[in-house]
């Protein structure tokens, strides 16, 4: 079994695809039907997209996590929230513009 979508729900939108792309993602903007505008990626062997939270919606208390190359050019843009070892490797936690815990490792 693998992850083949993720979809988060942004409060704003153009933030959350800078964070996004900051960590390595290349976004399109997408719109199905009379749907709202949103980016999508499929970069990291999945569909990833970021959609704009709608009115009175519930932002998740999600998490995620991914592993990337050059990590502390990542995390020298942003505020690392926490730090622990797992497996003997450095796991850091970011937050993404709309609060979420995002876990970054070294790929």
């Amino acid at each position: 079994m693998k992850i083949n979508l993720l979809v988060l729900r942004c409060k704003e939108l153009a933030a959350s695809k800078q964070f996004y792309e900051l960590l390595g993602f290349n976004f399109v903007k997408e719109r199905h039907g009379d749907g709202p505008t949103h980016y999508s990626s499929q970069d990291a062997g999945f569909v990833f997209e970021l959609y704009p939270l709608a009115k009175n919606e519930a932002l998740d208390n999600s998490r995620i996590g991914f592993s990337l190359n050059g990590i502390q050019q990542v995390l020298s843009h942003v505020k690392t929230v926490s730090r622990h070892e797992f497996n003997d490797r450095q796991i850091y936690i970011v937050q993404d513009p709309d609060g979420r815990k995002v876990e970054l490792s070294e790929q």
